[in-house]
C-alpha cells in the first residue's frame, strides 16, 4: 500500500475513487475564532470509497470504529476537507483492513486526550502509507497531555451509552453476526455532557464489526 499522485480516477481492477480524504469537522462554533490562534476542538474521518470512517466512545470493550456518509457526521459541524493521498488496494480489500483495525479502537478505550477520533485518523493514514493529518487538527490533545492535571474529569473522556449497531457489508459476502443490535438507556435518562456521539443518532452512523487479530 502505497500513497500515489492526487488524482483520483476509475480503473478495470477495482480500483476506484483511491483518494484518501481527511473530513475535519468542528465540535463548537467558537473554533471560528480560536483557529486564528492555532488551535481548535475538531472532530476527524477518513473518506475512502465513498465512506467516511471515524471512532467514538461508547461503554463497551467493542468496535468504537464507524461509519457515515462522508461529510456528514452527525452532531459536529462539517469544516473542511483535507487530501492524504491514494492508496492502491481494492475496496474489499480496505473493508477488511478497517474491519482489523476496529479490533485496536474498542469504545470503552476512547480518551479525549490520549486516545481520540484525530489518533485514529491519524493512525489509519499513517498505515495506509498516506500523509500524517496535520498538526493543528489534534493540538488541543497534546496541549491536554502536557498539562492534564489542570484538565477537569470531564473532559478526560467521553461515553455514549448505547450499544453500537452493526450493519452488514454488500460486497459478495455474509457477515452472520452483523446484524444483532441492542440499546441501553442511561441510567437518569438524561444524555449526558459528556457524549461524543448523541444516541439520537445512531441511526445515521454504523459500527464497524471488528476482525479478532
Amino acid at each position: 500500500m502505497r500513497a500515489g499522485s492526487l488524482s483520483s480516477n476509475c480503473t478495470n481492477d477495482g480500483f476506484m475513487d483511491r483518494e484518501v480524504f481527511l473530513n475535519v469537522y468542528d465540535l463548537t462554533p467558537f473554533n471560528s475564532y480560536s483557529i486564528w490562534f492555532g488551535f481548535g476542538v475538531f472532530h476527524t474521518g477518513i473518506e475512502v470509497y465513498g465512506m467516511e470512517y471515524g471512532f467514538g466512545a461508547h461503554d463497551y470493550s467493542i468496535s468504537g470504529v464507524f461509519e457515515v456518509e462522508p461529510r456528514s457526521c452527525p452532531g459536529f459541524i462539517y469544516r473542511c476537507s483535507i487530501s492524504l493521498g491514494l492508496i492502491d488496494i481494492s475496496s474489499s480489500e480496505f473493508r477488511e483492513f478497517i474491519e482489523t483495525m476496529a479490533s485496536d479502537y474498542h469504545g470503552d478505550t476512547y480518551h479525549l486526550i490520549s486516545k481520540n477520533c484525530n489518533h485514529f485518523t491519524d493512525d489509519i493514514s499513517h498505515r495506509l502509507n498516506c500523509r500524517r493529518i496535520p498538526g493543528w487538527v489534534n493540538r488541543l490533545a497534546k496541549f491536554g497531555a502536557l498539562f492534564s492535571c489542570l484538565l477537569p474529569d470531564s473532559l478526560e473522556s467521553t461515553t455514549v451509552k448505547q450499544l453500537p449497531e452493526y450493519h452488514t457489508y454488500e460486497d459478495g459476502r455474509s457477515d452472520s453476526g452483523s446484524n444483532s443490535s441492542s440499546q441501553e438507556e442511561s441510567e437518569n435518562g438524561e444524555i449526558d455532557h459528556k457524549i461524543l456521539i448523541s444516541p439520537t443518532h445512531t441511526s445515521e452512523i454504523a459500527f464497524i464489526k471488528e476482525i479478532p487479530r
